[in-house]
């Protein structure tokens, strides 16, 4: 049996084959989409179509899909941690708590918001590569807080070109060693791979064009608590940057903490956490901002760094 399916090819799908496009649509693996279009079961503005041709934005696609109680069930993935703060059409709004991926990727075994967002029955955008569908910016396994995800297309272009046109506001409180000499200042050095370790990046002159401001909220004895704001957003940008300044993320041991600090504390990953996500939304262009409090982990080793001053 087969259930009849008539659907406009969405913008973030255009260009793309046909065996990929109706794989991403309806979460088919990409063998058992194209037997679909081999076997006849697919076409585009009613001409019959192949696995290979392109499709375009606004086309309307016609396919034949296996019935719901022949497609074999997708693996449930329930993320412990993992709340929605909104949701909208167009939207998911979630705090994303640590030791969780945004998406797979190649060597993570882990949980993921994907993973946790479509187990909790949460639609999202088919845009993007397969493995990180809808997801417009990324959260370090080891960071928590607050992150968007695109539900429609149109949303995840959108967002995309914001992220792009750094007209985001991304702000984190990161607790670093040491005290910052100026307590307010601007970081802009270019980062990239770190030259002899595959999973660390570094300052590295030819990198990425790369920008942290921060500013001083709270000094204590042995540390300092920050408030950041990102221009870009490179992988592991806070971290690399503090770290060339010399004051590492207390807990990031990755990037030169000290880990005597990290175990009075009893932190198990960098004190970073995403708390504030400001942009314009996608459907109207009203601003919105979402705010995360701080991971219970977080906020314990703060109230031990107080205790210490």
């Amino acid at each position: 049996m087969t259930a009849h399916r008539t659907v406009p090819v969405p913008e973030g799908l255009d260009g793309l084959r046909l065996d990929a496009a109706i794989s991403r649509l309806f979460g088919l693996s990409r063998t058992a989409a194209a037997q679909i279009v081999t076997g006849g079961g697919a076409s585009l503005d009613g001409r019959p179509a192949a696995k290979s041709d392109r499709v375009s934005a606004g086309e309307t696609l016609d396919v034949e899909l296996p019935s719901p109680e022949q497609a074999p069930s997708a693996p449930v993935e329930v993320v412990e941690g993992l709340h929605v703060l909104y949701e909208d059409d167009d939207v998911l709004v979630v705090d994303k708590p640590v030791g969780v991926a945004a998406h797979p990727s190649p060597g993570w075994e882990g949980p993921t918001v994907i993973g946790g967002l479509a187990a909790a029955g949460h639609r999202v955008s088919t845009s993007g590569a397969e493995e990180r569908q809808g997801v417009v910016h990324r959260l370090d396994v080891g960071t928590s807080g607050v992150m968007v995800v695109a539900k429609s297309e149109h949303a995840y272009t959108v967002l995309k070109d914001a992220f792009r046109q750094r007209t985001v506001d991304k702000r984190y409180h990161g607790l670093v060693q040491g005290h910052p000499d100026p307590m307010t200042g601007t970081v802009d050095a270019p980062i990239d791979r770190h030259p002899t370790s595959a999973y660390k990046f570094a300052v590295v002159a030819g990198g990425r064009d790369s920008v942290t401001h921060y500013e001083t909220i709270e000094a204590f004895r042995h540390a300092t608590l920050l408030d950041i704001h990102l221009e870009t957003g490179r992988t592991h940008q806070i971290r690399v940057h503090m770290a060339a300044l010399k004051h590492p993320c207390v807990g990031d041991v990755t990037y030169g903490a000290d880990p005597t600090l990290s175990k009075k504390l009893g932190l198990e990953r960098q004190w970073l956490h995403a708390v504030r996500l400001g942009f314009a939304h996608p459907s109207d262009g009203r601003w919105v901002e979402f705010a995360s409090p701080y991971a219970p982990d977080l906020q314990r080793a703060l109230d031990r760094i107080a205790d210490m001053s």
